[in-house]
């Protein structure tokens, strides 16, 4: 007998716990109002997000705008070597798209400690208390990422790019 299936789990599925518990994790929500989302970024004292707010200082987390995490990252790179990074061509394109401009203005990061991810266990306590929300409708859309890179897309490749 193996011996992880003594306590119910056997070596493979012990294995691949540990293996996905060195992944970090990220939360992110969509809200579908231009208004509330402003309201978000600007972190306005709204009494509609009061409660957001209390929950998401329960967490040490502070919504990212998206829109202003792309700006900030394209800033950046025209500051230094755009050849350094990498992502630099696709994200100047999207925040340069009026139609996607439109959709990153009302989807958030969210950081726990100023960190852009986190334990697996700070992300579904975060997740799960932030699920009134999207029944209630102000968030439409909740979900979770990890930094596996088998999870995620890989950055486009630069073809014929040149600075």
């Amino acid at each position: 007998m193996a011996l992880g299936a003594v306590n119910g789990q056997s070596g493979e599925t012990k294995r691949r716990d540990r293996v996905a518990s060195q992944w970090q994790h990220q939360v992110r929500f969509d809200v579908t109002d231009p208004a509330m989302a402003e309201a978000i970024r600007r972190k306005a004292p709204d009494a509609a997000l009061a409660q957001l707010f209390e929950i998401l200082a329960s967490h040490r987390a502070a919504p990212k705008c998206q829109f202003d995490a792309f700006a900030e990252y394209v800033a950046a790179a025209e500051e230094h070597d755009v050849e350094n990074y990498p992502l630099y061509q696709w994200t100047k394109t999207t925040i340069e798209n009026a139609t996607k401009k439109e959709r990153y203005l009302k989807s958030f990061a969210l950081y726990v400690d100023d960190r852009e991810v986190y334990a697996k266990e700070i992300a579904d306590s975060l997740e799960a208390n932030l699920q009134r929300f999207v029944t209630s409708g102000l968030i439409t859309r909740l979900s979770k990422y990890d930094t596996n890179p088998a999870n995620n897309p890989q950055p486009p490749r630069r073809t014929g790019e040149r600075g």
